[in-house]
This record gives structure tokens, sequence and C-alpha cells, in this order.
């Protein structure tokens, strides 16, 4: 599932890295219709760009240069406007559309094809090292512009997470998230997100709540409009 898992035997760990690779380079022409060519690509896209620092500064860091992946992590940072920790183990095909702001912390695990946009954090409660303080998520998840997912929690394969959502507690598989803090608004989505990127169509649990609410006060009234008539009638 994670590319930073160890490789199996007879496969060395840097042709794991450029296969993951290949595929984070192949998930934005899929995802980004902005996506015109590989050298603009190449040379101008900051979520590419932080991805292949990261891949490089988690080999560092699992080979126990922990300072030089910290290094590397941070000229990543300077230049992207992304903050990915070297010890956050991230799969194929990720993707981060635009990406200022986003912040990933160490014992984060992401799965494959997995798509995040601008100002997503993926952040940990506790103190305590050596513990799993922050998120996994798992295939095909889409974390909307904004949006936090904090503790060590798991979001569940083909998640959709609206954008500013904060997720404090774990989510099945294939739901929408909205809202502070995070609810589940629907169940069994179909598909994979990222096949589609459809952030206009998203509950709001709070609006529907409160068109509910109205419907009932309104029916009521009916029904007391319609008693007192009878009541006034000879």
């Amino acid at each position: 599932m994670h590319e930073s898992l160890p490789p199996s035997a007879g496969t060395p760990a840097s042709t794991t890295m450029i296969k993951a690779l290949k595929r984070d380079f192949r998930a934005i022409f899929e995802r980004d219709p902005a996506s015109r060519s590989r050298l603009e690509v190449f040379l101008t896209y900051p979520g590419f760009h932080a991805i292949f620092l990261h891949r490089i500064a988690h080999a560092l860091y699992r080979s126990g240069l922990k300072l030089p992946a910290r290094l590397v992590s941070a000229i990543s940072r300077f230049l992207t406007g992304i903050e990915i920790h070297p010890g956050a183990r991230i799969g194929p095909g990720f993707f981060i559309d635009h990406g200022m702001g986003v912040v990933i912390g160490e014992t984060t695990e992401i799965g494959e094809d997995v798509t995040l946009f601008q100002g997503v954090s993926l952040g940990g409660n506790g103190k305590d090292r050596g513990q799993k303080r922050h998120p996994t998520l798992g295939n095909h998840v889409l974390v909307g512009a904004g949006a936090k997912i904090l503790g060590n929690i798991r979001i569940g394969e083909g998640v959709r997470v609206g954008s500013n959502a904060v997720v404090l507690q774990s989510v099945p598989a294939h739901c929408t998230v909205v809202g502070i803090p995070g609810r589940v608004v629907r169940t069994k989505e179909r598909g994979y997100p990222e096949a589609y990127l459809d952030h206009q169509d998203m509950p709001d649990p709070f609006l529907e709540r409160i068109e509910s609410l109205e419907k009932i006060i309104s029916d009521l009234r009916e029904e007391l409009d319609s008693a007192r008539n009878s009541r006034i009638k000879p």
C-alpha cells in the first residue's frame, strides 16, 4: 500500500521510489485539467516538487540520516510552501493541487492515489515520542482545501473530506465528511473521488436540517390556521 514499506526481495529501494514518482507524475495529468505538457509540470508544479523532494528525504530518513532528511524537507518547504515531515509514509499516485500551506506530520501514513488541495493539515495530537500521533489515509482519499485531519485516526478508502472540515474521528470507507467537527453526511459513495473531483456536490447538513424544521413549522401553522377557522365558522 505504501511506497515507504520495505521493498520486496530483489527490488532496490531506488527502483521502488522511481516507480512511485512516475505514478505521481501521471496523476497530475489524470486529475488536473490545467496541465498541458510534461515540461511545464516538471518545472512549475510545486506539488510535484514537494513529493519529489519528500521521497528523497524519506529515503534518507529511513537510512538513519535524520539531519540531512530534515534539511531536504526544509528546502522543499522554502521552495514550495508545502511542509512534509520526512518520516511521513506516502504511497504512489499522490497529488497535491496548488499546495500552498499543506502540512503533513511525521507519523502520517497515506495510501495510493490520494489527492490533497491547498491548506490541508494532517496534524497530530500528543507529544509522546515514537507513538502514532498523525492520521492514516486509505487509498483514493480526496481532502478539500483547508481541511484539517487531526490525531491518530483512520480515513477509509474512497472518502471525500469537504473543504474546511475538521475531522477528529475515524471515518469508514466510501463516505463524505463535512463540517466542524467533521460529520459523515453520505455513505456508500460510488467510485473514487479523484475520478471526477466534483467539489460542488457537497451536502450541507445544517441547511438540510433548517429546511426540515421550516417545513415542520409551516405544516404546524397550516394545521393551527385550519383549527382556528373551524372554530370561527357558525
